[in-house]
């Protein structure tokens, strides 16, 4: 016979099991959420109860989760619209209405700690039906951790996605993935984190799935392969004028502002932003258009029969982003490819393209400077326009010829492309050298006045078969700040670094030492696309002559690589060259002028305010050259290698 405690107990044990077991109650995840979740002050702007109105976009993706029909739902989104609280209130949902085990998975493991510290715990401790499902964490055998929270009838595990044991064992049925773009390519060695978390699935005829991301990199980010898969959906806002639906994008943002400058900083100010119809082309507000009815369209209904959902969301729509903001977030990334690479991703939901905002090769010929650089009335050639403060020079090494570029530097990063020449002729030849002497290292470039100006600091690819040729030849030429420089690719190397005293060896005998520059060649071509998306004259602009050294086949080798992730490589991000431009000498050279001036440690103001004294008191044949040029390297004393005050050079 049970004693009346023991059966309170049991019945209490029984109780607790058949909680688990219930049928959910016959609610949508929207009527949950609108009944049961409290946003908490920590983690939201607007805290208190949910309400979908503020977000009514979310409203289908949420209640797609209690279609039976849908397996699966894919959300492609900026940041700023609630893509995470779709997540939460889906898993508040399944605690509370239809248990299961959850895979919650992130980026990393300091990810999904930090989503559970901010994001779960507090939404667990403010929502009171959630609250009495899950123990508190202090509590005994609570079940209650950082990356692990029980309740009757599943578990919730968060994990990163390295974490091929979290993700290969025991049968799940819901998995969550948060920001699929910046997930592992592999799990170890197990393959891939998406593959390898719904293979957990298979055991459960009603499992679901969802997965959310910041779209990242065209062609190779994973939300929009999954987006592909699904039904495709756009979020449509109706015109006030023509009736017509369509997404607010933002190549139908329209705006003005000003510009200023502070501290030779360009400073914007948003003044106004509207919408222009794609239809009608009439122009409607912010505030119109956000409170315009709106519904999501399909590209591709079909998907639904195999019950995949995908929705695809930008921060135009979102109630917590003006527009003025984003515009301003633009403005700000110009001439910054990561920094405008963001602004896409995060505001405009649009997929990033290698080029970006970066022009083809017509349109940066097109924009040649014309006026007052490159030829005289008349067509006389003269060297150098005004803004020019600094010139350096940059050579690559070819078996048969040397390629040169002379770029002069203004202030704020402003350059001009000088002279882009070839020297044919071996580089092991003293006829190569002295034809390079005469046309790029000894040469004085002069403007209109006749003022002129040698380089300061040159440049030369050492790569090849001529290696210690270089070396040798540079040693010659230091006087005249003529250096061998090593190409270092990959995004961790600094674009410059301190030279190092390098063996020079000639049939196999050591003839002496040179000075040769590593340089970060990644990161120079990072710069150099920079700058020319840059379209404005100025800060970081990129000036070209109007001359057949700086025809087409120039740009096509200026332009002829791009960044691509490969995903088989330990740094899956790598500059290849673009199929059809085969040719980047252009593109080197370049990179050894620009990392020539970033070594040069150039006063421009004193600089300019010499050339200003020579316009005033030289003759026009009078050669300016620069004084802030450095001086020979010298070796280093053991005392100069680390402690207070080091130095790496005596300029």
């Amino acid at each position: 016979m049970t004693s009346r405690p023991a059966a309170r107990r049991l019945n209490g044990a029984i109780a607790k099991a058949l909680a688990g077991m219930k049928p959910p109650d016959d609610l949508t995840v929207t009527q949950w959420a609108e009944r049961n979740r409290r946003l908490s002050s920590e983690a939201s702007a607007e805290p208190g109860p949910w309400r979908t109105s503020r977000t009514p976009y979310l409203r289908e993706p949420m209640d797609a989760f209690t279609d039976p029909k849908v397996r699966r739902i894919v959300m492609a989104s900026a940041s700023q619209v609630g893509k995470s609280e779709l997540e939460n209130n889906i898993i508040g949902y399944i605690i509370a209405e239809d248990p299961g085990s959850i895979l919650y998975i992130h980026p990393t493991t300091i990810d999904a700690k930090e989503y559970s510290k901010l994001r779960i715990a507090p939404m667990i401790r403010d929502c009171p039906t959630l609250r009495r499902k899950v123990a508190a964490p202090k509590s005994r055998d609570s079940g209650n951790t950082l990356l692990q929270k029980t309740y009757p009838g599943g578990i919730l595990t968060m994990c990163g996605s390295t974490e091929a044991h979290a993700l290969a064992s025991k049968p799940i049925r819901y998995v969550l993935g948060d920001e699929r773009d910046r997930w592992a390519t592999s799990a170890g060695n197990e393959g891939d984190p998406w593959e390898l978390a719904m293979a957990r699935q298979t055991t459960f005829y009603n499992a679901k799935a969802v997965e959310v991301s910041t779209p990242t990199i065209k062609n190779a980010s994973a939300i929009e392969a999954s987006y592909g898969e699904g039904t495709m959906e756009r979020w449509k806002s109706r015109c006030p004028h023509c009736g017509k639906y369509h997404e607010i994008q933002w190549e139908h943002i329209r705006y003005d502002y000003e510009e200023t400058e502070v501290n030779r900083k360009k400073v914007y100010k948003v003044k106004s932003v509207w919408y222009t119809c794609p239809s009608c082309g009439c122009i409607s507000d912010e505030a119109t258009m956000k409170k315009a009815p709106a519904r999501w369209e399909a590209d591709n209904p079909a998907a639904y029969a195999q019950g995949v959902r995908s929705f695809w969301l930008n921060a135009f729509v979102s109630q917590w982003a003006s527009w003025a903001s984003i515009v301003l977030k633009y403005l700000n990334a110009i001439g910054n490819t990561r920094k405008l690479q963001v602004v896409y991703n995060t505001c405009f939901g649009l997929l990033w393209e290698d080029r970006g905002d970066l022009e083809d090769e017509d349109s940066l010929m097109a924009r040649r400077d014309v006026e007052a650089y490159g030829l005289e009335e008349g067509g006389t050639p003269f060297g150098l326009p005004d803004g020019v403060l600094v010139l350096t020079a940059g050579v690559d090494t070819q078996d048969d010829r040397m390629e040169y570029e002379v770029i002069g530097h203004g202030h704020f990063g402003e350059t001009w492309g000088i002279e882009k020449g070839i020297i044919m002729g071996r580089p092991d030849e003293d006829a190569t050298w002295a034809k390079l002497d005469e046309m790029v290292f000894d040469r004085a470039f002069r403007f209109k006045d006749g003022i002129g100006l040698r380089q300061s600091m040159s440049f030369v690819d050492e790569g090849g078969h001529f290696t210690q040729d270089v070396r040798l030849r540079c040693r010659e030429r230091i006087g005249k700040k003529v250096f061998c420089i090593k190409g270092m690719p990959g995004p961790d190397k600094p674009y410059t670094a301190p030279p190092k005293q390098m063996k020079i060896v000639i049939n196999k005998v050591a003839v002496g030492t040179c000075w040769q520059y590593q340089i970060g060649v990644d990161s120079g071509k990072q710069i150099i696309m920079d700058n020319l998306s840059v379209k404005t004259p100025g800060s970081k602009y990129c000036h070209f002559p109007r001359r057949d050294d700086y025809g087409s086949g120039y740009f096509a080798g200026l332009l002829s690589e791009r960044l691509e992730y490969d995903a088989a490589k330990k740094q899956p991000w790598v500059w290849k060259k673009i199929p059809g431009h085969e040719r980047n000498e252009a593109l080197d050279c370049r990179n050894y002028a620009m990392a020539a001036f970033k070594a040069l440690p150039a006063n421009l103001d004193l600089i300019d305010r010499r050339l200003k004294a020579a316009r005033g008191e030289t003759t026009p044949e009078a050669v300016a050259t620069p004084q802030a040029a450095p001086a020979t390297p010298r070796a280093k004393s053991k005392k100069e290698h680390s402690g207070r005050g080091k130095k790496y050079d005596d300029w």
